[in-house]
């Protein structure tokens, strides 16, 4: 992988809950760092292209899936590192991560079930490469559909309503999610519809969420902006890299 130390702001203090992006403020609640003080979140903005189910992207799909297949078994998965955090941190919070699978593990357990992960175009398939590879769940979003210049990381509440990709109502009480000005738009269990990626998406925000702290993370965001320039021909890139604990 190349360096893109220069892409990076620095790691910051206990003290600072709040970074610039582009054109998207992030923040985090004390709630998160209360379960998590260690938590360390990255983001990339970016205009990319996206396309239908690139061939090449498949064949590193499927290689890393033949990875974890000959690495892991089912019981194996809860316990990589960044997946395990992840747990935790919803346990910590009054959620059962086994009824409410992170989205790294429950690509994960497809593939060691051998039934692969499904391919759905570029960018998603691209983000799901990257989350089973790394067991950090990835929210990925069309960064024209938020609403507002905020999201904040906050804990989801009973009856609030989100409507999951794919899958219908979610219950998020409980749940980590990024909220922007309307409402959820990202937990580490799905996304949402509302801001989800399509086929037309061209203004791109990545958010990998590192509930296990800021070891790897910087080599996964390299790796992530060359498979974005690689595959969804990104420019503009914009990153935050932050860490409190």
């Amino acid at each position: 992988m190349g360096s893109y130390d220069h892409l990076f702001c620095n790691f910051v203090a206990a003290t600072l809950k709040y970074t610039e992006m582009n054109a998207i403020s992030l923040s985090v609640s004390d709630q998160i760092y209360a379960v998590c003080p260690q938590f360390a979140f990255a983001t990339i903005e970016c205009v990319v292209v996206n396309s239908m189910t690139n061939s090449e992207l498949c064949t590193d799909i499927h290689a890393v899936e033949r990875e974890v297949q000959n690495k892991y078994r089912m019981e194996d998965i809860s316990k990589i590192p960044a997946i395990k955090a992840t747990r935790l941190a919803y346990r910590l919070l009054g959620k059962d991560p086994n009824r409410y699978r992170p989205s790294a593990e429950a690509l994960c357990r497809r593939i060691v079930k051998g039934m692969g992960i499904y391919q759905i175009d570029t960018l998603v398939d691209l983000i799901n490469l990257v989350s089973i590879k790394t067991g950090y769940s990835i929210g990925g979003f069309d960064a024209d559909k938020i609403q507002g210049g905020l999201l904040r990381l906050g804990v989801g509440q009973k009856d609030e309503h989100f409507e999951a990709i794919g899958r219908g109502v979610l219950n998020i009480e409980g749940l980590p999610v990024y909220r922007d000005f309307i409402g959820g738009i990202g937990t580490p269990t799905s996304d949402e519809e509302r801001t989800k990626i399509s086929s037309g998406t061209s203004h791109l925000l990545l958010i990998i969420n590192g509930y296990s702290g800021k070891e790897g993370m910087q080599q996964t965001v390299e790796w992530t902006v060359e498979l974005l320039k690689r595959y969804a021909q990104a420019t503009e890139i914009e990153i935050r890299l932050v860490a409190f604990g």
